[in-house]
């Protein structure tokens, strides 16, 4: 740890709709990848806590399920997840698609932070792709509905405008100690995020043939003296078609996942790592208590 006699620390949560680019964004500020990112909305369903360091300042960032109009047991979990984690957050970041502009869903978070009188920072994301009169005009319609502390017009994806939103939220932190040692980037089991790791690579090879159908979770971990790990990790689909889609043909798919999520799940722990996929059918998983549990999820409706 620091020397932490003139340090901050506080909480970060980001919120937005879904496929805003938060997982990006989250990405990008701790400068590892801790949450992941898919082509397909809807991807974060457990609120993922992740460390920065920015001089003498500890960002703690939660990233947020989107937040968007529920319509099934699971959607309204992770829009209660979001919520949570902006209530209990020192500052806010709402994170808009300047490409998408303001939509249903943009509002419906707005008038939330009205409703819970929360302020809050407006990242507008994905810059690059929008002309620049037409995200002054934005920016100017957002602050009207909302008066947001500061504006950022950043690219996640470019890490455009990335730091200067990091050294401001560093500005606003409070006095304190760190809450985290300084070489940790998570505050989320290892185990769950491996199995983040693999759902995103299901996401990546299935996202049109199988599009929410799926859980994964991380059933066995074995140390080894080489320091290397075995993971077992078990998929769960709904439908025995569904699992003929994960398989693929002659297993292809399957061993496609599998490679993809051994070498992130690698990277991410600095080690070798042996990963056993297992795929099972679950009916209605998504009504399961404990797979809510699993996902840190409330499971009331």
């Amino acid at each position: 740890m620091t020397d932490q006699t003139d340090t901050t620390c506080g909480f970060i949560a980001l919120v937005g709709a879904p496929n805003a680019g938060k997982s990006t964004l989250l990405n990008a500020l701790v400068g590892a990848k801790v949450s992941i990112v898919s082509r397909k909305v809807q991807t974060t369903r457990a609120r993922i806590t992740a460390i920065g360091i920015e001089g003498r300042s500890q960002l703690v960032f939660v990233d947020t399920p989107g937040i968007f109009a529920p319509r099934r047991r699971l959607d309204r979990a992770m829009v209660a997840a979001a919520w949570t984690g902006a209530e209990d957050a020192d500052e806010v970041v709402l994170i808009v698609d300047a490409e998408r502009g303001i939509d249903a869903d943009v509002r419906r978070i707005i008038d939330g932070l009205l409703r819970g009188e929360r302020s809050a920072i407006l990242a507008l994301n994905k810059v690059d792709l929008v002309k620049r009169e037409t995200l002054l005009g934005l920016a100017a319609e957002l602050n009207a509905l909302l008066p947001f502390k500061a504006t950022f017009m950043i690219s996640a994806l470019k890490k455009s405008g990335v730091d200067d939103l990091k050294r401001d939220l560093a500005g606003r932190m409070k006095p304190g100690p760190w809450l985290y040692p300084e070489d940790q980037l998570a505050d989320v089991p290892e185990r769950l995020l491996s199995a983040e790791i693999t759902r995103e690579k299901l996401y990546d090879r299935v996202h049109q043939e199988l599009p929410y159908a799926i859980h994964v979770e991380t059933e066995s971990w074995e140390e080894h003296r080489d320091g290397s790990v075995r993971i077992g990790q078990v998929i769960y689909v709904e439908r025995d078609s569904q699992k003929a889609i994960v398989l693929g043909k002659g297993g292809h798919s399957i061993k496609h996942i599998g490679s993809e999520a051994r070498r992130d799940i690698g990277e991410l722990l600095g080690r070798k790592v042996h990963l056993a996929l297992f795929v099972k059918v679950r009916e209605n998983w998504s009504e399961d208590p404990e797979r809510y549990r699993e996902m840190g999820l409330d499971y009331s409706p």
